[in-house]
């Protein structure tokens, strides 16, 4: 058995190629005309376009949660003491004084020593956890349409990004997407 033809068989060689005929998730996706070719395009411009959505859609809808977190109502309880004789008391706190146009404000800077973590909610997390799910999973169908090595399902996914980012990118910030 000649060693360097099965070494050459196990290597998987991964180059770009632009088949018109290159299936997409199926078999049964598999263009055979230019105009089916171009649909499939068109598709998945569509698709990475919607991601981008998704993406800044999640950004905004959890702004509005957070502002209405925010913006709940809390009740003093008897006997405790108000939050103003709490930071006073607090030896993380730090009395200053704030200056502007002329005006002076004595003020308590207070640390925060742990992260604080919401709590959940059934009218919020469910939604969360459903964004998720639908963006990983679009997340994945370009990832298998870009693991075709097609050229032009690869410029397609580029294309709907940009134009996606193009939209809609100033409603989200994404520091750590990759």
């Amino acid at each position: 058995m000649d060693m360097s033809s099965s070494s050459h068989d196990s290597m998987h060689m991964s180059v770009f190629n632009n088949d018109m005929m290159t299936a997409l998730y199926s078999e049964a996706w598999t263009p055979s005309t230019v105009g089916a070719y171009a649909g499939t395009i068109i598709f998945l411009i569509f698709l990475s376009a919607l991601f981008r959505v998704l993406l800044a859609a999640k950004a905004v809808v959890e702004a509005r949660w957070l502002d209405a977190e925010m913006k709940r109502r809390y009740v003093v309880v008897q006997g405790k003491l108000p939050v103003s004789e709490q930071i006073s008391r607090d030896d993380l706190s730090k009395r200053m004084t704030l200056t502007e146009n002329g005006v002076e404000e004595d003020v308590f800077v207070v640390q925060r020593t742990r992260q604080i973590y919401r709590p959940f909610r059934l009218s919020v997390d469910p939604l969360r956890a459903a964004f998720d799910t639908v963006i990983t999973g679009v997340g994945y169908l370009l990832m298998l349409a870009v693991m075709t090595v097609n050229v032009g399902y690869f410029l397609a996914v580029l294309g709907g990004t940009f134009l996606g980012t193009l939209l809609v990118g100033r409603f989200y910030s994404a520091p750590g997407e990759h």
